[in-house]
């Protein structure tokens, strides 16, 4: 399922926030209003792949905080859980003290909601939602799990929204913040193949 151009299902839920607090109502319409948020779902808490993925988000947090963007990281574990994970020292397996919030999609509604859930599992495939201050879903990426993600391509895609909005030109392969973009014309892609061609490689 692609929720691509469409609104970003609201929930409610458990959640640790980022001063280690928990609290049974946290609201994710209340959270993102008027901001762009990136939405992350991992399979599993004291696993294997997941913490690299929470402690890459985490290094990259003042990446997102001075684009003005918020972090939400889901997965079915429970409040307590995510909270003994945060507890529990990297170098045993723990991930330390996250910056941002950690939900808790114990009864598994949310991961439903967003159509990631493993089919066979049944819980949440490696899935990211980038969501504009409207609250649409603009970039979507789901990996199986054995597959980590790129924290620096939702950097990237996170750029080419702001470049997007402020510009209105389009984005083309292999684009990052400062590189060409295209007028989205005939003449705009024409323009750009001409004298841009080797920045595809």
């Amino acid at each position: 399922m692609t929720l691509i151009t469409k609104k970003a299902p609201d929930f409610n839920a458990s959640a640790v926030l980022a001063d280690g607090s928990m609290i049974d109502n946290f609201n994710f319409y209340k959270y993102s209003k008027n901001t762009v948020t990136v939405v992350f779902f991992w399979p599993l808490d004291f696993t294997f792949v997941c913490p690299s993925e929470i402690i890459s988000f985490n290094n990259h947090y003042d990446d997102f905080k001075k684009r003005n963007v918020k972090i939400l990281g889901i997965s079915c574990d429970s409040q307590f859980v995510h909270n003994a994970w945060r507890n529990t020292p990297i170098t045993l397996g723990g991930i330390g003290n996250i910056k941002f919030v950690m939900v808790s999609d114990i009864t598994k509604s949310i991961q439903k909601s967003y159509g990631v859930e493993h089919p066979e599992l049944t819980i949440a495939l490696r899935a990211s939602f980038l969501i504009d201050k409207k609250g649409i879903v603009r970039h979507q990426l789901v990996n199986d799990l054995p597959f980590g993600r790129n924290v620096n391509e939702m950097i990237r895609m996170i750029d080419a929204l702001e470049h997007h909005e402020k510009h209105g030109d389009v984005c083309p392969a292999q684009w990052i913040k400062g590189k060409k973009s295209i007028t989205p014309t005939p003449t705009g892609i024409i323009n750009y193949l001409s004298n841009s061609i080797n920045e595809l490689y």
